[in-house]
């Protein structure tokens, strides 16, 4: 299986090395000098990793036949593709492949079906299931502890636990007002509630604000790891 580990972006210096976007919890398993990946497009491959290092936090690399700057700027936003075996698996427990992820039903814990993953966005801030429902609208889903409770791989399925809001901007609309409420009357809100607010505003604000700042999120992310290795676009 083929799996795409990293993006290439601007040219560092004089002498052929480049910025990468990592797009994997293990760069030095998937990165390492003498690593022979496949490219997309297919032609700026394959490249061979002849020196990796990193600087200012950021992970530099060298691939062979690259000797200056423009030959670096040349492969510019080209996508690293390892093969890896199919069933291989993350070490951490919490950690998963995007292919792992992708089509899984996701349901509430009380056992609502939400809809299926058919897309996993990787920000800056975090990372967001991109969850078709049965009426071919979508909702985002951010893949934190607190909303998704559990990853059931036998069962192919993800189990949630939405904070109002999430699912239907009206249940965010009616929490605003009661705690709009509560605080005019000076009645003191109860810990859970103002925790669930507070987790619920944010998630709300995260998943409607990914859409429109997609473009400059992603332009960031180019500069910055990301935490899932992710497989290569379906050419279809």
């Amino acid at each position: 299986m083929q799996l795409v580990v990293a993006r290439i972006g601007r040219a560092h210096g004089i002498k052929g090395e480049v910025t990468v976007e990592v797009r994997t919890d293990e760069p030095e398993l998937r990165l390492p000098p003498g690593a022979v990946l496949a490219t997309d497009p297919p032609g700026a491959g394959p490249l061979t990793i002849e020196q990796g290092r990193v600087h200012s936090g950021r992970l530099l690399l060298r691939f062979a036949g690259v000797k200056d700057r423009t030959a670096a700027e040349a492969l510019r936003n080209t996508l690293l593709i390892a093969e890896i075996d199919p069933e291989e698996v993350p070490e951490d427990p919490e950690e998963f492949y995007d292919y792992q992820l992708m089509d899984l039903d996701v349901v509430t814990e009380d056992g609502q079906e939400i809809g299926r993953i058919t897309e996993i966005s990787h920000l800056p801030s975090q990372d967001l299931f991109i969850v078709e429902r049965p009426d071919g609208s979508e909702v985002m889903i951010p893949f934190v502890e607190e909303i998704v409770t559990e990853i059931d791989l036998d069962e192919q399925r993800a189990v949630i636990n939405p904070p109002p809001g999430l699912l239907d901007l009206d249940e965010a609309d009616v929490a605003s007002e009661r705690e709009t409420s509560r605080t005019e009357t000076g009645a003191a809100p109860d810990d859970a509630t103002a925790r669930t607010t507070s987790r619920t505003d944010e998630a709300t604000w995260r998943g409607g604000d990914a859409t429109s700042a997609g473009d400059d999120a992603a332009a960031a992310a180019a500069d910055d790891a990301t935490s899932r290795d992710v497989a290569p676009e379906d050419p279809r």
